[in-house]
């Protein structure tokens, strides 16, 4: 008997999936356990199976749409059944998810709601509008009738002012009337015109990954009232420390983001109100501390996490954020790294940002945004000072945070970062 096959929820956050790829057509024949397509979630790309054997009697989303959780994916079956009944039936019976979805998508902009031929055309990338051709004019913008020059009184006083002779610019009005623009654009030599400039654009459609990071922080956001706490770290001891480790393990390394985690990790075990989450009617303090770490993608961003970090050596740390990264560009992470965060972390500094705030990475409590470290002046046992200093700033959900908790996390933090001796224990490299 023929069955149906559904389009599968892949992550916790997934609400419709996009088919990059088919394995198979219509008329393959299909086993358990064989790859049947490639399916778009909101934060990888992933292989997905059969799960029985059969005919592929039928495809319902083809390669490159999207199609809501539960929607009818294909149908597998005994070659040559007859499935009318069937997908008329999976019609009537439109799972709950997929009517969520399908009000989701109702909310849209109207400009979305178009027939699918406008729609496809509006997503293709639009080509830049073909610059106006000027209206024919004589050489020099003369006219016809004895070489007096056409042009508007506005054209003539502006031409005067700029010292243009108005007779070597070209004309783009009517009878190649020479018009204001004209005069403006006129860059001297030659005939003296210059085409005028054009808007264009590239309209793509909104990946699955973008979605979800627009819809998860948009709700972070504007639910959890945010405040933030920012403190200037002197980094001196930690790059010290830093060189002098990596000389030990080379060719081993190890990088500063590395000892941020680290530091953060073995903070929260002091402050496991900071290591903790919202959940409406009761609030969770976590003992363990799982790190969520934003990895940046072309789509966006993803935020894999380092389990149990407050336990884990400086090299095995900076071992698995920088697999991560590797398999978050690769689209290769799977929902078991994604999932359980306790507390999050973004760093810029690699990028030369100072100072930044970021949003809360729910379920999370808080996120920490760290800046780069600058080269600055400081003043050490009352002198100025050559000194290298690193900004972090401390998102907190006002619901589950304090600011004097908050606050003590960050100085408890500030200390371990200062002096990392107090964090690198034996084992902890």
């Amino acid at each position: 008997m023929a069955e149906i096959v559904r389009m599968p929820k892949l992550s916790d956050t997934m609400t419709e999936g996009v088919v990059s790829a088919w394995h198979k057509k219509v008329g393959d024949k299909v086993k358990s356990g064989e790859v049947l397509a490639e399916i778009e979630t909101d934060k990888a790309t992933m292989e997905f199976e059969s799960f029985t054997d059969g005919v592929l009697l039928h495809i319902g989303v083809e390669k490159g749409k999207a199609a809501p959780v539960d929607s009818v994916l294909a149908v597998l079956g005994k070659e040559g059944e007859d499935i009318t009944a069937l997908l008329a039936d999976a019609a009537k019976q439109v799972p709950e998810k997929a009517e969520a979805a399908k009000t989701e998508a109702a909310a849209k902009p109207k400009a979305e709601e178009k027939a699918p031929e406008a729609k496809a055309a509006a997503s293709a990338p639009k080509a830049a509008p073909a610059a106006p051709k000027p209206a024919a004019a004589p050489p020099n913008g003369h006219a016809a009738n004895g070489g007096r020059v056409k042009a508007s009184p506005l054209a003539k006083h502006l031409a005067e002012e700029k010292g243009i002779d108005i007779s070597r610019v070209r004309g783009s009005g009517p009878d190649g009337r020479v018009v204001k623009q004209d005069v403006e654009d006129y860059q001297g030599g030659g005939m003296g015109y210059r085409a005028p400039q054009v808007e264009s654009y590239t309209e793509v459609e909104v990946s699955q990954m973008r979605k979800t990071i627009a819809r998860r922080l948009a709700e972070s956001k504007f639910s959890a009232p945010h405040f933030y706490l920012t403190i200037e770290i002197d980094m001196s001891r930690a790059m010290a420390v830093r060189e002098a480790v990596n000389k030990r393990i080379a060719p081993d390394k190890i990088s500063f983001n590395d000892l941020v985690i680290k530091g953060v990790a073995v903070a929260l075990k002091q402050h496991p109100k900071v290591n903790s989450s919202w959940l409406g009617d009761r609030i969770r303090f976590n003992e363990h501390v799982h790190i969520g770490v934003a990895v940046a993608v072309e789509e966006g961003l993803l935020v894999p996490v380092v389990r149990f970090a407050d336990g884990k050596p400086l090299r095995t740390i900076g071992a698995e954020v920088r697999d991560y990264a590797k398999r978050a560009k690769e689209k290769k992470l799977q929902p078991q790294d994604w999932e359980g965060n306790t507390f999050t972390i973004s760093n810029l500094g690699m990028f030369g940002i100072e100072e930044f705030t970021a949003i809360i990475n729910p379920p999370d409590a808080c996120i920490l945004a760290v800046g780069g470290i600058m080269e600055k002046p400081v003043v050490r046992n009352g002198a100025i000072v050559p000194g290298h200093t690193m900004k972090v700033t401390l998102s907190c959900d006002h619901r589950v945070v304090d600011g004097a908790t908050g606050a003590a996390f960050l100085n408890t933090f500030k200390d371990l970062m200062e002096e990392p001796a107090l964090m690198l224990g034996e084992g902890a490299i």
